[in-house]
C-alpha cells in the first residue's frame, strides 16, 4: 500500500474558507521556497475565487500572481480548481474561450487542473478536458458530493466512469460541505478502486470535524491523496490541518513521510500573517455541526452571514438555514457548490427577507430551472417552475448549456481593443469584463503616468510637491476630453500633463482652448432637501429588497424593461438590482402604468430604497389634498 500524498490547499481553498480570499501575494511569496521543499503532491494555487477577487478587490494581476508563485516553487506542481464550461467565473463560457483559458493557464504554471460541475453534468467538463489533455496537464476529474433522494454511490460511480471516458488521470471526492463520514468515505474508496481504477483524491473540508477521521479511513482503504492546509489555515470552514494529518499517519503504512518540524516552521510563518491580518481562526461552531442536517458548506455560510450582514439581518441566519433545505428540494437537489451555492443560497435570503416566498428571483436562478446550467440531479417543484419560469423557454434536454455560448475570442478581442497586451489580458476580459477592463485601465494610466513624470520633469524644480494622484486625474481627463495637454497652476507651481502623441501647448492653444483644472468649490454644510412631490394615494413603491446596484436594462447598450407611461403587467420585470453576485430581477406586484422611475441606471440603494412608482389599473385615484 503507497503512502498517502498530500495536496496543500493554504493558499487558495484554505484562504478562501476562512479569510474570503483576501491573502495578497506579498503574504505568500517569502515562504513559498520553503513549501516548495516540503514534497508535497501539487500545492494548489490557482482557480477558484482566487482570480475574481485579485481584480475585484486585491487589486492584482492573477496572471501574473501564477507566474509570481511558479517562479518561487519550481520543483512543485501547481493546482487549480476550475468550474467546468464556468472556468473561474460564475457562468458559462464559449468552446473556444474555454481552450484558450486553460493553455494560457498551463503556460502560466498550472499542471494539476481539478475540474468540477456543480450539477455533476459531464457535458459541462468536456471542453476543459480535452484542452487539458491536449496542453499536456493533469486532468483531475471531481465528484460534487451530497447527499439527497438522488444521490447514491452508484450515481457516483457512474459519474466516475464518465470522466475516466474522457481521459481524467486521477478522480477527486470534492466534500465542500463536509458531509463525508468515516465509513462513508471508507466505501466511496473502496468502490472507486475496485470499479474506476483511477488514483482517488480525497477533499473533504472540516466544517463539522469529522475530516481527519475520513482522511484516515480513505488512506486505509486505498485513497492516493488528500487536501490539507496548514494549521493558522485550517479547521473550521477550511481543511484538516497537515501538521495533524501528517503526525497521525507516522508510524503507519501510509505514513506520509513530510518533514513535521519544516511544516511547523512554515506554520509559524502563517501564524503571523494571520495575526497581522487579524484574521479568525477556523472554528467549527454548534451551526457548523448541523452541517448534516442543513447541508450548507462552511463557504457558503461565510458568504450568507457577510449577505445578511449587508442586508442588516444578522439575526435572521436561522430562518436562512431552514429555509435552504426547502429551496433546495423544491429545484431538484443542486449540490451546494459554486455557483449553486450562491443561487440557492440567495434564493433562501429572499424568500426570508421578503416573506413572501419566490416573490424575488434571480435572473441565475431562472436559467437554472430552464435548463441552462445543467440538467437537474432531480425533479423540480411543477408549482415553482410555473411561478419562476412563466412563459421562458425551458432548454430541450438534448441540448448542452455550453454548445449555446459562441462567443468568439477575436469577438472579446475587439470589445476590449488596445486596453489589452496579451492573451492573458483579453482572457482577463472575456471572464470578468468590467473588473478587467477598470483593472487595465488603471495600470495602463499608471504606464502613461510614469511615462509622463519622466518627459515633463522639466516643468518643475526638485523641491517641488507633485501629487500623483493629481496627475492620474488629470491623464484620466486628459484621455476622456481628446485634449492634448492639461495645465494646472497652484501656488506657483505649474503642472503640465501632455499625452504622449499629442501636439505640443503652443498648437493646442491655436486649435484649441487649453483645458484647466481647479479645484471644485466646497458644498454648502447643508443643503435643503428637495420637497417630495405629491402623489396619487392609489400609486405604489416598487422598493428595493436588498443592498445592492440599480440596473434599468438587462446589460450595456440593451433598452431598458420600462420607461415612464409602459403598461406592465403582474410579475413583470422592471429592473435588476445585482446583490450577492447576482442580477435579480425585481418585478411588478400588479398589472399598472409606470409613473417614475426614481433612480438612474447603476445607482447604488439601500434595503427600501423606492425605484418606481406605479399605477395601478383600476378606479382613477383620488386628487392629493392641498394645503
Amino acid at each position: 500500500m503507497p503512502r498517502l500524498q498530500i495536496m496543500d490547499t493554504t493558499i487558495r481553498d484554505g484562504q478562501q474558507s476562512l479569510w474570503a480570499t483576501r491573502m495578497q501575494i506579498g503574504d505568500m511569496l517569502p515562504i513559498l521556497p520553503k513549501m516548495d521543499r516540503v514534497g508535497y503532491w501539487a500545492i494548489e494555487a490557482w482557480g477558484g475565487a482566487t482570480f475574481d477577487t485579485c481584480l475585484r478587490f486585491l487589486d492584482e494581476n492573477p496572471w501574473e500572481r501564477l507566474r509570481s508563485i511558479k517562479a518561487q516553487t519550481p520543483n512543485t506542481p501547481l493546482a487549480m480548481l476550475s468550474r467546468g464550461q464556468n472556468l473561474v467565473g460564475y457562468k458559462h463560457y464559449s468552446r473556444e474561450i474555454c481552450n484558450r483559458f486553460i493553455k494560457a493557464a498551463k503556460r502560466n504554471g498550472v499542471h494539476v487542473f481539478r475540474v468540477f460541475d456543480a450539477l455533476n453534468d459531464i457535458r459541462n467538463v468536456v471542453d476543459n478536458a480535452e484542452a487539458i489533455k491536449e496542453c499536456g496537464g493533469h486532468f483531475e476529474g471531481a465528484i460534487s458530493y451530497t447527499m439527497s433522494p438522488v444521490h447514491t454511490l452508484d450515481s457516483y460511480l457512474e459519474y466516475g466512469q464518465k470522466m475516466k471516458d474522457l481521459g481524467a488521470d486521477s478522480i477527486a471526492i470534492k466534500d465542500m460541505a463536509g458531509m463525508l463520514t468515516p465509513y462513508r468515505t471508507e466505501r466511496m474508496v473502496k468502490a472507486f478502486n475496485a470499479e474506476i481504477g483511477l488514483p482517488l483524491h480525497i477533499h473533504c473540508h472540516y466544517v463539522g470535524g469529522m475530516a481527519p477521521a475520513n482522511i484516515i479511513k480513505a488512506a486505509e482503504a486505498g485513497a492516493a491523496i488528500a487536501d490539507t492546509a496548514h494549521a493558522p489555515l485550517a479547521f473550521g470552514n477550511s481543511h484538516p490541518a497537515v501538521e495533524m494529518i501528517v503526525a497521525a499517519l507516522q508510524e503507519s503504512r501510509y505514513d506520509t513521510g513530510l518533514d513535521l518540524d519544516l511544516l511547523f516552521e512554515i506554520a509559524e510563518y502563517w501564524e503571523e500573517v494571520r495575526k497581522r491580518g487579524h484574521y479568525k481562526r477556523g472554528v467549527s461552531s454548534l451551526t457548523h455541526m448541523k452541517v448534516y442536517s442543513h447541508q450548507v458548506p462552511g463557504g457558503m455560510m461565510s458568504n450568507l452571514v457577510s449577505q445578511l450582514e449587508i442586508q442588516n439581518a444578522g439575526d435572521r441566519l436561522p430562518e436562512v438555514m431552514q429555509e435552504i433545505p426547502k429551496v433546495r428540494a423544491e429545484v431538484g437537489y443542486p449540490p451546494l457548490v459554486t455557483p449553486m451555492s450562491q443561487i440557492v443560497g440567495t434564493q433562501a435570503v429572499f424568500n426570508v427577507l421578503t416573506g413572501k416566498r419566490w416573490s424575488v428571483v434571480s435572473k441565475e436562478m431562472k436559467d437554472y430551472i430552464c435548463g441552462y446550467y445543467g440538467k437537474a440531479p432531480g425533479r423540480m417543484d411543477k408549482d415553482i417552475v410555473a411561478k419562476v419560469v412563466g412563459n421562458s423557454e425551458m432548454l430541450p434536454p438534448d441540448v448542452a448549456p455550453g454548445s449555446l455560448v459562441t462567443t468568439t475570442y477575436s469577438q472579446v478581442e475587439d470589445e476590449i481593443g488596445d486596453l489589452a497586451k496579451s492573451e492573458e489580458d483579453v482572457l482577463m476580459y472575456a471572464l470578468f469584463p468590467n473588473e478587467a477592463r477598470t483593472y487595465l485601465s488603471k495600470h495602463r494610466t499608471s504606464e502613461k503616468v510614469d511615462f509622463l513624470m519622466e518627459q515633463e520633469s522639466s516643468h518643475t524644480k526638485e523641491d517641488d510637491y507633485v501629487d500623483i494622484n493629481q496627475i492620474r486625474e488629470l491623464v484620466r481627463v486628459a484621455e476622456e476630453s481628446g485634449v492634448g495637454e492639461i495645465v494646472v497652476e497652484e501656488e506657483g507651481t505649474r503642472i503640465a500633463v501632455r499625452m504622449p502623441g499629442t501636439l505640443s501647448s503652443d498648437a493646442v492653444a491655436a486649435a484649441a482652448p487649453v483645458a484647466a483644472i481647479a479645484p471644485a468649490p466646497a458644498a454648502p454644510a447643508s443643503a435643503p432637501a428637495a420637497d417630495e412631490p405629491d402623489r396619487p394615494a392609489n400609486w405604489y413603491a416598487v422598493t428595493a429588497p436588498m443592498v445592492g446596484t440599480f440596473y434599468t436594462s438587462p446589460g450595456p447598450g440593451e433598452p431598458p424593461f420600462v420607461q415612464v407611461g409602459d403598461e406592465v403587467a403582474a410579475n413583470q420585470t422592471l429592473c435588476i438590482v445585482e446583490a450577492m453576485k447576482l442580477m435579480n430581477e425585481i418585478a411588478a406586484e400588479e398589472m399598472g402604468t409606470v409613473r417614475e422611475v426614481c433612480l438612474e441606471d447603476a445607482s447604488p440603494v439601500e434595503f427600501g430604497t423606492v425605484l418606481f412608482y406605479i399605477e395601478p389599473h383600476g378606479a382613477p385615484a383620488p386628487a392629493p389634498e392641498t394645503a
